[in-house]
């Protein structure tokens, strides 16, 4: 369960879907409920309900069973329940199919000899015949009568409703017929056949769809089970559903960590490859962060838990692929709308052909014989199919490359995106600035150090982590010199072991920097441009070379200025190499001033940018992209630019590593990596084309398959098994995106 924008947002496991049309049957009429807005999908058999007013849990129950449906209320143990019953059904389907086998051999094996000079002397007694059909009709094919009534009874129509239809007809006719001894053909063989082999196209759809899920699967399998925790002293093996935030646990060589914590003691390497994509292992020291489910290396580690339950970030991983999988895109729309009203208008179409072709030939047999192939051929589950299942595939291989895809519009839009504004800190550069020289015009360097962190003190911004690093990397006495080669606690190394002077009547001047007063002289450290200093000679030349300027003020009087370089990344250059050759525009925002904005885009690679761009102003600029009918897509941090981030048409949220980072954007880049973006891009095209490929086979499928069945060129076992094989080939299609892998 989690909060929408408004109301309860609930899931819920569904069965008794068929096909299509049943899941648009069941969304309309929940749809219909007071204070209930419904999605369902059929590969993933969810339905996910927004609770509005009074609307709760035991309405969307009730609702459902009127439909004909059974519902259950997802919670942490119901994917085990339905994988378990699952299992059970598809075992007991089996035994089913093979006995269906057996009694459906013999009546399709007699066809064969059938062609001979003694054709008719090799047909099976009549008799035998409804005894070996009447098994496969009404017992192996209860399944489709039962679904039939449950549609019917819920005031619609699906799949089932054709099956038992057209194989009804076929039997019902040929019994009369062999009752009677009447001078007619029987067509025990052909309801037999399509029962037999529906049942296999549902067997192997079953298998196919099981494989979509698999990603999701596998995530839910890495998470240990039980940890080791410190209660009062000593190590207890505990599961890890009872740990709380604040716990001490220990991580062993080998061993997979529980939680998301802080590293507490320890040296160790990481594999986070499940999270990233990654397989280099990361390297962990006391004060780094573990996630949870990632496998340590040699090392052990003793670790603090920051994050347990459904606060990890593998929990938030897991809740948005799953959010994701049950989505609906809106290319899937269409589809939705053509399922509604397949059904009756497929039933009319065999009305018309049983009735025309009576009229034309005069023979009873052969017109029912064509309407019983309109009735099986024409399947509405390829067209339900087509993009659920591309969407949890492709969901899927994303959460393995560290790409997690909040819902499918947000990944139909990527696709088309035209202009990618990014933010230049963290997302271009390393975002871990440095103070890389330091310009002293009055004093001496330990005292502007020495102010210009008491200004910054408690500050999480990177120019002001980087000013206090270079601080407490100038302290030099012995005791301080002993201090750092201490082993220490993550407090202790949030900062420097010394006492900072106190400031008073401290501001936060959003986009130029900080003021407050020591000892009654008003202090300042900002931007140059706010200290006055946008014509000065060392100003200037420190921003040519791309290096962030900060200047220290006393009384008015520059003390110091402090130039900060924040690195590229490596792999920035490159992934705006790849964005730029799939035609997309890239532009940089930044608040630095534009020669620092300059070097560092030419460094990137990208012409065009815009400079001095306080946080407040990123969503405007957005806004201005977006003005030309561009799709625009922004990439940031998932924190600090919310507003811009929710300004664009798509959002990618850069180097996650909290809940709040992955529920930031439409989609969350857990590595730190533009390139990410660009296998963001790429999944979509892919996920994107299958879907397309998909919609195109369902349809051309029922276009060329109805019209063939109608005219008399389709016997209805053919038609029974193209039926089957339809549903097998979309799924089947959506799978081969298992082949997508990210280009790193």
């Amino acid at each position: 369960m989690s909060e929408g924008e408004s109301g309860r947002v609930v899931e819920f496991a569904i069965g008794g879907m068929t096909c299509a049309a049943c899941s648009a049957r069941l969304e309309k009429v929940l749809n219909r409920q007071p204070g209930m807005q419904a999605n369902v999908n059929l590969a993933a058999e969810r339905a996910r309900v927004r609770l509005l007013g009074a609307a709760d849990e035991a309405a969307v129950l009730a609702a459902v069973a009127k439909a004909g449906f059974v519902a259950e209320l997802v919670d942490s143990q119901t994917r085990e329940r339905e994988k378990a019953e699952k299992m059970r059904v598809y075992r007991s389907e089996i035994k089913r199919f093979w006995i269906a086998v057996a009694l459906t051999l013999p009546l399709v094996g007699q066809m064969l000899f059938m062609f001979g000079e003694h054709g008719h002397q090799n047909e099976l007694s009549r008799w035998l015949q409804l005894v070996l059909a009447t098994p496969v009709q009404f017992w192996i094919g209860w399944r489709f009568y039962d679904g039939a009534f449950k549609a019917l009874r819920g005031g619609g129509a699906n799949m089932d409703v054709l099956v038992a239809l057209g194989t009804s007809m076929a039997w019902g006719f040929s019994a009369v017929v062999t009752v009677f001894a009447l001078d007619q053909h029987v067509y025990f063989e052909g309801g037999a056949a399509v029962i037999t082999l529906v049942l296999l196209g549902k067997l192997l759809e079953a298998r196919a769809k099981a494989r979509t899920s698999e990603a999701i699967e596998a995530l839910i399998r890495l998470q240990p089970k039980t940890a080791r925790v410190e209660r009062d002293g000593q190590w207890v093996e505990m599961p890890v559903d009872a740990l709380m935030p604040g716990d001490i646990f220990m991580v062993r060589p080998g061993e997979s960590v529980p939680v998301d914590g802080e590293v507490v003691e320890g040296d160790s390497s990481i594999n986070e490859a499940m999270l990233t994509g990654e397989s280099m292992p990361v390297h962990k020291l006391a004060g780094d962060q573990v996630f949870a489910a990632t496998a340590n290396g040699q090392g052990a580690l003793r670790c603090r838990a920051t994050g347990v339950g459904e606060h990890t970030l593998l929990a938030g991983i897991i809740r948005l692929v799953g959010e994701a999988q049950g989505s609906k895109a809106p290319v899937q729309r269409m589809a939705d709308r053509i399922s509604a009203i397949f059904v009756p208008v497929v039933c009319g179409i065999a009305l018309v052909t049983f009735v025309g072709w009576w009229w034309y030939s005069g023979f009873f047999a052969e017109a029912l014989v064509n309407a019983v192939a309109v009735l099986v051929i024409a399947c509405p589950c390829a067209l339900g199919l087509a993009t659920p299942t591309a969407i949890m595939v492709g969901t899927g291989q994303g959460a393995r490359a560290g790409i997690l895809v909040r819902n499918a519009e947000a990944l139909e839009r990527a696709e088309r995106v035209t202009v990618l504004a990014l933010d230049k800190t963290g997302t271009l550069t390393l975002g871990e600035p440095q103070v890389t020289e330091l310009v002293v015009r009055h004093g001496d360097e330990a005292r502007a150090l020495r102010l210009a962190a008491a200004l910054e003190q408690g500050s999480e911004h990177p120019l002001a982590r980087a000013i206090l690093a270079r601080h407490a990397a100038s302290l030099s006495s012995p005791a301080t010199m002993e201090e750092k080669a201490a082993p220490r606690t993550i407090e202790e190394n949030a900062g420097p072991r010394v006492d900072l002077p106190k400031t008073t009547n401290f501001k936060a001047h959003a986009g130029l920097g900080v003021s407050a007063e020591l000892d009654g002289r008003e202090l300042r450290l900002g931007s140059p441009d706010w200290l006055g200093l946008a014509d000065d000679e060392s100003v200037r030349r420190l921003q040519g070379v791309g290096k962030t300027v900060v200047g220290l003020a006393e009384q008015g009087e520059v003390l110091a200025l402090f130039a900060i370089a924040d690195a590229l990344r490596p792999t920035s250059k490159r992934a705006v190499e790849r964005l730029r050759q799939r035609g997309i525009r890239v532009v940089m925002l930044t608040g630095d001033n534009a020669l620092t904005a300059a070097a560092i885009a030419a460094e990137a690679g990208i012409v065009e940018f815009r400079a001095g761009v306080l946080p407040g102003d990123k969503a405007t600029v957005i806004s201005e992209l977006r003005a030309d009918g561009a799709l625009v897509a922004m990439v940031g941090d998932g924190v600090n630019d919310a507003p811009a981030l929710a300004a664009a048409d798509v959002s990618f949220a850069i180097g996650a590593g909290s809940d709040a980072a992955i529920e930031a954007a439409d989609l969350t880049l857990i590595r730190s990596d533009l390139h990410g973006v660009a296998d963001a891009i790429d999944l979509s095209a892919a996920t994107l084309g299958k879907i397309r490929q998909n919609l195109f086979f369902a349809f051309i499928y029922n276009v060329l398959g109805i019209p063939l069945a109608a005219l008399g060129l389709l016997n209805p076992v053919v038609a029974g098994a193209a039926m089957a094989m339809s549903s097998v080939s979309v799924v089947s299609n959506s799978l081969l995106l298992k082949r997508w892998h990210a280009k790193r």
